[in-house]
Formats: structure tokens, sequence, C-alpha cells
């Protein structure tokens, strides 16, 4: 169950229908492996740490270099030399205090592959060579683990989701590794700084679809975007087998929710006629509540887990807030304890 802080701090996206409280829940619940904190791993632990990924891991054996702070952005002049695996959990510590951060300074091996990335649920991939990511694809394999994937080239970015649902999995896109005398590094080639920024928040976006199970992932699709002539491309991967579930599109989750709706003149008709069938629940704040409100009693939308016991189930539960928006949010965190009907006032008192 989310806290009332965590209400407050999550508050913008848990209004999103196809997300919710249940989504919310599902990201608590979650545990990811970013393995690489560099120019990838710095914006995907930021968005992924804020949106409250309850369980976060990163695995990372370099130290802050002067040479990464153009597009490693987590990190600043005063952390060079530094571990970046562990100033990476402390400034994320900073973003998100209810998120459990573990550090591993190591590189990924083939004796700790097993062991790092079987702890974990979900694995994204952000590391910067061959070796290393078939290393991570094939124990994902093993382990039936999903894995997302990133890499950066200069301009070019590629994002795709492997070993999910049946789907296909690295070595179906890219069979065999190039020789290694004909694979730059970025010290050699370069990279535009905002290129990791643009590619880890793709990444980031298809953790939370696959972990919260909505919209359309990159499974069996590789996303391309050139930087420098805004091209972007996706290509299908040939071979696929996966079966993905239709997800619920907006229009559903949207009606879903008009059903739980009800107008004000429709409320005021039932407070008018059966007032005693009625209990209204105004879960805006203190302040709001006594600057203006139409009846009811008071409970603040984070206060409302330790109140759920109190509201009566041979009434109508009918909440309001200023907006509508809260009142919304607080039928998705009643419902599944209340066995009563429930409503939220559309457009609320304004």
């Amino acid at each position: 169950m989310l806290s009332r802080e965590e209400l407050k701090q999550y508050n913008r996206q848990i209004i999103l229908p196809e997300l919710g409280i249940g989504g919310q829940e599902k990201l608590k619940a979650a545990k990811v492996l970013m393995i690489g904190a560099g120019g990838l791993g710095c914006p995907v632990l930021q968005y992924l740490v804020a949106a409250g990924v309850g369980n976060m891991g990163i695995v990372d054996d370099d130290v802050v270099d002067r040479s990464n702070l153009h597009r490693q952005i987590l990190y600043s002049v005063a952390d060079v030399g530094k571990p970046k695996a562990v100033t990476a959990q402390q400034k994320l510590e900073q973003i998100n205090p209810h998120v459990t951060i573990t550090a591993y300074q190591e590189r990924v091996t083939d004796e700790n592959a097993a062991r790092l990335i079987g702890a974990y649920d979900l694995i994204i991939d952000g590391s910067d060579n061959f070796p290393t990511r078939y290393l991570i694809n094939d124990t994902c394999v093993t382990l039936n683990k999903p894995l997302v994937f990133g890499s950066i080239f200069k301009f070019e970015g590629q994002v795709s989701v492997f070993n999910y649902l049946k789907g296909p999995n690295y070595r179906d896109v890219f069979a065999e590794a190039p020789p290694e005398d004909e694979v730059p590094n970025c010290a050699e080639i370069g990279v535009i700084g905002v290129l990791p920024g643009m590619i880890g928040t793709h990444m980031a976006n298809e953790a939370i679809k696959i972990i919260c199970k909505i919209g359309e992932t990159l499974s069996g699709r590789l996303l391309s975007i050139n930087a420098l002539d805004n091209s972007i491309n996706i290509f299908k991967i040939a071979g696929q087998k996966q079966t993905i579930q239709k997800p619920a599109t907006t229009e559903e989750k949207l009606a879903e929710i008009a059903n739980e709706e009800i107008s004000i003149d429709l409320l005021k008709t039932w407070m008018a006629r059966t007032p005693e069938k009625v209990y209204l629940v105004d879960v805006r704040e203190g302040y709001e509540f006594e600057d203006y409100n139409i009846g009811g009693v008071n409970v603040s939308l984070y206060d409302l887990n330790e109140h759920i016991s109190t509201f009566p189930a041979d009434k109508k539960l009918v909440f309001i807030c200023q907006m509508g928006q809260r009142s919304k949010m607080a039928v998705n965190i009643v419902k599944p304890y209340f066995k009563g009907e429930i409503f939220s006032v559309k457009n609320g008192i304004s």
C-alpha cells in the first residue's frame, strides 16, 4: 500500500488512467537492475527512481572521469575519481527516499552474472561493449528475465526489448559480435552529449510499460534515432514468434472510469432526495474545505488509507475535490477495499 508521502510524490502519474494506483503499486514492488551507470544509466536511473521503482540495483566498476561529465548528467566535477555505482546511489537517494538502491562495484562477468541478474525482475543493459551485452543477454535468456536494451554511437542510438513475452533476444538481431578491432568506442569516435538522454528516457519508458503492463513495448522491434538529421525508424525483427496481449486502449480505460463518475447536479439531487443514502467525502486539504464546501466530511486524499474502514458500505460513497482529479484517485485507492457503490464527482466543486 502506498504511503501518504508516496501518493503526493507520484500524484501526476497516478492520475493517468492507464497507470493508476495499481500501476504505481507495481512500480513499488518491482526489482530492476541497471547494468552500467554511465551515459545511458544516468537518465534511466533518474527517471525510474523518480517514478517510484521500489528496488533498484546499479552495477558498475568504473569511476567518474572528467570526460564523462558532458553526457553523464548525474555527476558533477566534485565527483571525479569517485566510484560511479556508489555515487549514483547517494544522489538517487536524494531524489526519492522511498526507493531501495543497491550499488554493486563490480563488472558483470561469467562468475557473477547469474547472481546479479537472478536477484531482479527486469534487467536494463546500458553497457558499452559487445562481450558484456552478449553475456547479459544469454544470462537473461537462461533465467527468463526481460531485458531492455540501449546503445549509442556518435549521433545515433538504438532501443529494444528482448526476451519478453516469448519475443526475440539480442542474438536474433545481432547474431555475432564484430571483431574487436573494427569497433571504435566513445573515446575514439565521440558521442553527442544529449544522445544518451534521448535514448535513456526511451529505455526508462519501456521499463515502466513492462512493469505496469501497459501500452506497446519494443519487443520484436528496434527503434533507431538519429539526432543529427532527426530521423526516427522502427525496424521489425525478423523471425519473431511473440504473443502479445492487446493492451486496453485509453478509450476503454476512460470509459471504465466514466462509469464511476457523476455530475455535481446528480450529487445534489441525491442529497436532496435521499441524503441518508449518500456519504460525501471531500478529499481536499483542510484549508480548502474550510474556505468553501458543499457539506460532507473532510478527509485529505493522503489520509484516506487510515479512514477506509469508517466508510459505510450501505451508502453511496461519493468523493469530491476541487477539479475532479483527486476524487478519481480516491476511487482507485478505496475501491479494492470497499464493497459498496463508489463515485467521483466529475470536474469537482469547480
